[in-house]
């Protein structure tokens, strides 16, 4: 009923336009989960970086690795709206978020895809996959314990692969707000994971600029493989 209601499109509109007026309210922030949270609650979505040119640069790495390393299963932390995953080619998805509306109308949008299935984080029952994802997640981590427990989660729920889109600096001088928290995420790994190696780091192909914001990331790739015993 919830999903029919907001394919009406007076309805969407009115979604948009309350979307529009939370982002110019004075704002406090109250913690990385309820923001999400709100944020879909009020119509908003993943961001920029899961649409356009990113989404497509996103998706052409991870489809591409996924071929070369005969990748079965997948778990996503953090899926969002869902528009990134649209563009994947992935045998078994599992996809977790914080934020029930995200959940809503990614079981929506892929309700007749029957490789793909979608999970509350407070739902999650140690499930494994080969490969794990963090897409765009952790400088979203504004809080140290919420980063930490989902660092070790993201590596220890891998069985050979985990692949990171993310930024990878302790500087938060530019393009920050108060939902962003940049982190040394390798340093994290190295510190906590030993037995992962960093294999790989894919340079983002549409770097952020001052002049484009809305266009760049400074996301980077990062793949880790677990080493063998």
């Amino acid at each position: 009923m919830k999903n029919t209601i907001t394919r009406i499109p007076f309805i969407n509109a009115a979604l948009n336009k309350l979307y529009q007026v939370w982002l110019t309210l004075p704002y406090v922030f109250s913690g990385s989960k309820i923001y999400w949270i709100e944020r879909y609650q009020c119509g908003g979505r993943s961001g920029t970086g899961s649409y356009n040119q990113l989404a497509e640069f996103k998706a052409e790495i991870l489809n591409r690795f996924v071929s070369k390393h005969n990748v079965d299963s997948i778990i996503e932390y953090g899926c969002g709206d869902g528009n990134q995953l649209k563009l994947y080619d992935i045998p078994h998805y599992l996809g977790f978020d914080i934020s029930p509306e995200a959940i809503s109308i990614c079981r929506d949008l892929f309700s007749d895809d029957g490789t793909k299935s979608f999970k509350m984080m407070k739902e999650y029952s140690n499930e494994t996959a080969d490969l794990t994802l963090s897409i765009d997640v952790i400088y979203h981590l504004i809080e140290d314990q919420v980063y930490h427990n989902y660092m070790h989660r993201l590596f220890d729920s891998a069985q050979k692969h985990v692949i990171i889109y993310s930024s990878n600096t302790n500087s938060n001088s530019i393009f920050n707000g108060a939902h962003i928290k940049h982190r040394k995420f390798t340093a994290w790994v190295d510190r906590h994971k030993p037995e992962w190696t960093l294999i790989k780091h894919i340079p983002n192909r549409y770097p952020l600029r001052h002049h484009q914001k809305k266009n760049g990331s400074l996301s980077d790739f990062y793949i880790y493989e677990k080493k063998s015993k």
